[in-house]
């Protein structure tokens, strides 16, 4: 089983970030408080131990030490599915806590690795252009960046994950080649690049609307995708799926699980879970949550058939290992399989599918980038 941890609270609100936060540092105590209600309520359902430990945001490394200690004894105190923070819980595969490169300091480098879990850190990067920076809002330079990655090797991170955005407002392909060079040139064992998309509601969004902004031309960003897929993969990097990145052997596990279906809890306001069957989730509204001491907080998102057939052809179709004809059978059968197997051999035949040596139906790796038109062709409404 697995276990995200939604920590809801930023320095400040990157301009493209639609995720749940707030600068509320007066409701942290509080929240953690919550988050002990929520965790005692759902832990009692639990039929399988925590293998790996998730800690989102929102930006966890915002939080105090003394309150993210609280959270970590909140998980594993009198509780044999996580049972003890020291150097390697019992059951615990991957423990990864996200960061800000403003807040990896040697102080908090030195509490993570001596007091904690988590071996596998995820930083928001996002840029190595200063002025790229300063336009989505981001509080760090390029510089800090780089200095953030050396404190976590130096204290002892053997696992570092780093985000980057291509297609920003006014990047030029010449500005994404430096920034990947740079991260690649420190070797991160995992790298996640994401395509920009101008969310309803952020503030990109709004200088886009009144023209402050323009959007990068889908041409450049077909070159962006290009020079990514071809740098990592001279870099000796797997592209495992849409957005990510590993060296062999440091695929992210906890994030896979997202992928090939199996059960997570989420904790916290704005988080999601899923058993496997049925999804639910929890509302995004730290103050409500507050309110009920995180208990009875979540909803079911009701699922039919239809579904979560969809849901395996959108999240699979995302990955190289691709979407079995035997997993659609074995999870749904009859005419669900029929469909399935009749609309991919004719998506193969014209290119936008191919079969893996495993004989996974795959999405050509070029094609990645404009996969929902693909996956259109095979949703059931």
């Amino acid at each position: 089983m697995k276990l995200y941890v939604h920590i809801p609270f930023c320095h400040s609100k990157c301009a493209y970030c639609d995720f749940y936060s707030t600068p509320r540092k007066d409701w942290m105590e509080a929240y953690v408080d919550a988050l002990a209600g929520e965790w005692e309520q759902r832990r009692k359902g639990l039929k399988e131990p925590i293998d790996t430990l998730y800690l989102g945001g929102g930006s966890p490394s915002s939080l105090p030490t003394g309150l993210l200690k609280r959270i970590i004894e909140t998980l594993t105190s009198d509780n044999s599915s996580i049972n003890t923070y020291t150097n390697n819980p019992p059951h615990l595969r991957e423990a990864t806590i996200e960061a800000n490169p403003e807040d990896v300091t040697k102080e908090w480098v030195d509490f993570i690795v001596n007091e904690t879990p988590f071996r596998r850190v995820s930083m928001g990067i996002q840029s190595f252009s200063d002025e790229e920076l300063a336009l989505i809002g981001r509080r760090h330079s390029a510089q800090k960046a780089i200095e953030a990655i050396g404190r976590l090797r130096e204290g002892g991170i053997g696992n570092i994950s780093c985000d980057l955005i291509y297609g920003l407002p006014g990047q030029s392909l010449e500005s994404w080649k430096k920034s990947l060079d740079t991260l690649i040139a420190v070797r991160p064992e995992h790298i996640s690049a994401y395509l920009l998309s101008y969310e309803p509601g952020t503030r990109l969004s709004v200088m886009l609307e009144k023209g402050k902004i323009h959007e990068t031309d889908e041409a450049i960003i077909d070159d962006m995708y290009a020079f990514l897929c071809e740098t990592t993969r001279k870099a000796g990097y797997i592209h495992y799926e849409i957005s990510n990145f590993a060296l062999p052997g440091r695929e992210a596990i906890h994030n896979s699980s997202y992928w090939d279906g199996s059960p997570y809890i989420g904790l916290g306001p704005g988080a999601h879970s899923c058993d496997g069957v049925s999804r639910s989730f929890n509302p995004s509204s730290l103050k409500n949550y507050i309110a009920c001491k995180g208990k009875d907080f979540g909803i079911i998102d009701e699922e039919n058939e239809l579904n979560r057939y969809n849901d395996m052809l959108i999240t699979r179709l995302r990955t190289l290992r691709g979407l079995r004809p035997s997993s659609v059978k074995q999870e749904f059968g009859g005419e669900i399989y029929e469909s399935f197997v009749n609309e991919a051999s004719a998506l193969e035949k014209k290119g936008l599918l191919k079969l893996s040596p495993e004989g996974a139906y795959i999405i050509p790796e070029k094609m990645w980038l404009t996969s929902n038109s693909i996956l259109l062709e095979l949703i059931k409404i």
